[in-house]
């Protein structure tokens, strides 16, 4: 792993250094865009629409228009803002986690301490243990000021950005203000097949099967070209009509929930093959396809 940023935790009067590290990492199978004629590869130029000559990166600021009138900025101008060179991440309030609306949470990254005694990093860790509260924290990072939650998970601390509250949209769809009767039967069926399907969360059990297929098609096409035939590689797709608009809700759950006692006892297991199954696919089209090799402007108010 390799560290984007150093700074350190304001937590208090006590100061404690860390190193960030993205606590994710994608493993979507990288495609680029060709030419469907003759292959060709599709390359985007940075051309100045003035002189129509490619500009390199070096060579290209960033502005800002308003009513016709344009302000160009410079990395020297933007550099040049007091948030851009803070390294501190400031403790402002410690919450109860549960008051945190998960659809606030953005990039999550994990913090390492960063000095030769990191006594002071482990005695922030146990208080939040202790205390079960998150850290609500201020910082800066690639030329944008953030609001963060700072928890732990496992034996780390870790640092997970925030949405600003104005950049939550409100859900406002005609649908909601519908008056909808639910009968207690319907309830009662809901909440059985709810019953027969709860488990504890296994994470394991999942797999992108978007990226095994990608990745299968991937080596069918290296090994037989434009010759390959997808039914024989996929095998027949699901007869059309099902998954349609369900009409009688209750005749539904009746026969989801007959489905599920049918297959109860067995319904994990089977879940836990086709994650294994799906794995096994994933790793045998890798031996044959090609491995793979986001800040927010906030809304104005």
């Amino acid at each position: 792993m390799r560290a984007i940023w150093k700074g350190s935790i304001a937590f208090g009067l006590v100061n404690v250094p860390v190193k960030l590290y993205s606590a994710t990492e994608d493993h979507d199978v990288s495609l680029h865009q060709v030419h469907n004629k003759d292959g060709g590869r599709i390359r985007y130029q940075r051309k100045c629409e003035v002189c129509s000559e490619v500009v390199a990166y070096e060579d290209i600021d960033k502005a800002y228009e308003e009513e016709g009138r344009t302000v160009v900025l410079t990395s020297a101008d933007l550099k040049s803002l007091p948030e851009e060179n803070s390294r501190d991440i400031e403790v402002v309030e410690f919450v109860p986690a549960e008051q945190l609306d998960p659809i606030m949470y953005e990039r999550p990254y994990y913090l390492e301490p960063d000095s030769k005694s990191p006594k002071a990093y482990m005695l922030l860790l146990r208080t939040l243990q202790d205390t079960e509260r998150v850290a609500i924290v201020q910082y800066a990072l690639r030329q944008k000021t953030r609001l963060g939650a700072l928890r732990v998970r496992g034996d780390v601390l870790m640092l997970q950005s925030l949405l600003w509250d104005d950049e939550v949209r409100e859900a406002d769809f005609p649908a909601l203000d519908s008056d909808i009767r639910i009968s207690d039967k319907e309830l009662e069926m809901s909440s059985a097949l709810v019953d027969s399907m709860a488990r504890d969360f296994d994470p394991e059990a999942y797999t992108d099967d978007y990226q095994v297929q990608l990745r299968q098609l991937i080596a069918a096409k290296l090994e037989r070209g434009d010759s390959l035939d997808t039914e024989e590689t996929f095998g027949v797709q699901a007869a059309e009509g099902e998954g349609g608009e369900v009409i009688d809700l209750m005749e539904a759950l009746k026969r989801s929930l007959d489905k599920k006692r049918g297959g109860a006892g067995g319904s994990k297991t089977a879940g836990s093959k086709a994650a294994g199954s799906s794995k096994a696919g994933a790793k045998a089209g890798e031996e044959k396809a090609p491995a793979k090799p986001r800040t927010r402007a906030k809304k104005n108010a």
